[in-house]
């Protein structure tokens, strides 16, 4: 029943594209949004609505986790409205906002990433983590409407995607997680799948650019941390690795596609609006870190971080078949705070 779901769920993917994707590609990103949230909202039981909608300036709204989430019992534990309680009209309008807040590529990632769920739990045979693709939750944050503040939400395990939108406009898209385990599937079906290979490759071809001196400068000692969940700020400190000043521009276009792999991610506003932003900042400004080696099952993370940006991925965990350096961690930040928030 549950692989039924995400067969429902690539269906309507496609359902949702073609003709009628374009001519909503003419409203602008902010009404999209509150248009899909208004009828997803209208859908619901007062019930369902209840666990789906908090208010605006609820400190849940900056919650935002992408690990997994249960009790002893093996209950999900986190907030919202999950898949697997509504119905199928009802999951068909989730998509629709989810559509609204990313590109067809995006959109497509975030799909595969919850179809990964049901990969993991063949893998793992009855483990101590509850893999259930009905386990993905939509949470609206204050009134969905073309003037005032609100916000929403969808996440689940490897995927965490947050909206603030202000007098129907976009105020923040971020924090934007996206992660995959496997990030390789490496037997049966769908072997070969990557569903966050852009991510890697556009990083790998910067590095193997590089000459003796600018790794130097680039190459790290200690992997990247994990990202801080639960609070609105990542704090990265000072930029560190290879300023693109040092960069040839061949290797600038290479840094330029690494972080375009990210923006578009998001709907063509939204990425602009971030393009922008490090345009602005000046891309000699940005600085590329990396640790570890640039072969397929070696642990690397890397960071690139800009005045209003900091982006990072984490590559270092086995996935669930022990295959190791094939679990990847993924996400674009705002500098200094996400939500559209300001500094602590």
């Amino acid at each position: 029943m549950k692989l039924m779901r995400m067969a429902l769920i690539a269906a309507v993917a496609v359902a949702l594209g073609g003709v009628a994707y374009f001519a909503e590609e003419q409203k602008s990103t902010g009404t999209r949004m509150t248009e899909a949230a208004q009828k997803l909202l209208e859908s619901l039981s007062a019930e369902q609505k209840q666990k789906a909608t908090f208010a605006f300036d609820d400190k849940e709204r900056v919650n935002w986790i992408y690990v997994p989430v249960q009790d002893k019992e093996k209950r999900p534990g986190r907030k919202g409205l999950r898949l697997e309680e509504i119905n199928e009209e009802q999951k068909k309008a989730v998509l629709e906002l989810l559509r609204s807040g990313t590109s067809e590529s995006g959109f497509s990632q975030a799909v595969t990433i919850m179809s990964l769920e049901s990969v993991l739990r063949d893998l793992e045979m009855n483990g101590a983590m509850v893999r259930n693709p009905g386990w993905y939750f939509v949470t609206i944050f204050g009134t969905p409407a073309k003037t005032g503040n609100w916000g929403w939400r969808i996440e689940g395990h490897h995927l965490s995607l947050n909206f603030t939108v202000k007098d129907g406009q976009v105020a923040s898209a971020t924090p934007a997680f996206f992660g995959a385990n496997p990030a390789e599937i490496k037997s049966g079906d769908k072997k070969g799948q990557r569903t966050l290979g852009d991510v890697e490759e556009a990083a790998k071809t910067l590095v193997e650019s590089l000459n003796a001196e600018q790794l130097k400068l680039a190459g790290q000692a200690k992997h990247f941390g994990e990202f801080k969940q639960h609070e609105s700020e990542e704090k990265p400190g000072p930029a560190v690795g290879l300023p693109a000043s040092k960069m040839t521009a061949a290797q600038k276009d290479l840094l330029a596609k690494l972080l375009k792999a990210y923006t578009n991610r998001m709907p063509a506003t939204i990425a602009a609006a971030q393009w922008k932003s490090v345009d602005e900042g000046g891309l000699d400004n940005v600085y590329f870190a990396w640790t570890g080696k640039s072969v397929a099952g070696q642990a690397h993370t890397y960071r690139v971080q800009g005045p209003t940006f900091l982006v990072q991925l984490l590559n270092v965990q086995d996935d669930s078949a022990k295959n190791p350096a094939n679990h990847i961690h993924s996400a674009w930040r705002e500098l200094p705070s996400d939500f559209a928030l300001t500094a602590k």
